[in-house]
């Protein structure tokens, strides 16, 4: 039988053991032209992603795939937009059900693993259709620091010292693993390499990797950077907080980093 008579249902396994309906979500992800990375260091998390408006009759300060999950998590979202946004809003009300319910703020990955069953429930029933977004969730654990957790449309999630999602994918965690590498202590000792990297140097190493791995020179305009911090080097106001660099700030790291190569 041919691989279209078990693509139609998404509850039907394919001979190989394949559910082709949630490879189709993948595909989506990888398809939709935005390439998204995430890094941690000691005391900061940040995710750095595209930023494409494709009109320009249409108001680009609504255009985002950075979005605030809670006053202390926030994400980016690679895929489908509109599936974006709803997956933001199912996280919202889950941390404020949280909040609600025990009188605190969830953590990172309480939050990471609730979204990542809804999505594995997304796939084994007939109802519903997986969604085609991969979300990046950064946030400060309050006993485990900085937090990096990356979920996908078949339920599956886990925590990372960097990673990415989108079109370049792959040669961004190739970029991503060469570098770790060459921190002191090497891949085998990636969770003291990580602590090696402070805040700026965590901006930097985000921006040098989109910018190699996409082989383009960002405007402040054509990217957007999430920050969570615990670091001095972070407004006193905003430390600990999820929030997303201004232009101007964007620019002032740009510069930063184009002086330094």
């Amino acid at each position: 039988m041919s691989r279209t008579s078990y693509d139609r249902y998404l509850t039907v396994f394919s001979p190989e053991g394949r559910l082709y309906q949630v490879e189709y979500a993948f595909k989506a992800i990888s398809g939709s032209g935005h390439t998204a990375i995430s890094v941690r260091g000691k005391d900061t998390a940040v995710v750095i992603t595209q930023k494409k408006v494709p009109d320009k009759l249409l108001d680009a300060s609504t255009v985002s795939h950075l979005f605030s999950l809670t006053p202390s998590i926030g994400c980016v979202m690679t895929g489908l937009l509109a599936d974006a946004r709803a997956q933001v809003a199912r996280a919202r009300a889950e941390a404020a059900e949280w909040r609600y319910k025990y009188g605190y703020e969830i953590t990172p990955d309480a939050l990471a693993r609730r979204l990542a069953n809804i999505n594995q429930v997304y796939t084994q029933r007939a109802a519903m259709r997986p969604l085609g977004i991969a979300m990046i969730l950064i946030g400060i654990d309050p006993e485990l620091g900085p937090q990096i957790f990356k979920l996908d449309p078949a339920g599956y999630f886990v925590g990372f010292h960097a990673t990415s999602a989108g079109q370049k994918q792959q040669e961004a965690m190739n970029f991503l693993e060469k570098k770790w590498k060459k921190f002191e202590g090497g891949a085998e000792d990636a969770a003291k390499a990580g602590k090696r990297l402070g805040r700026n140097e965590v901006i930097e190493l985000a921006i040098e990797s989109i910018s190699t791995v996409l082989q383009t020179d960002f405007k402040p305009a054509e990217i957007e950077i999430g920050i969570v911090s615990d670091s001095p080097d972070e407004p006193e106001k905003t430390r600990g907080q999820w929030r997303v660099f201004s232009n101007s700030e964007v620019e002032q790291h740009l510069l930063a980093y184009g002086e330094k190569d």
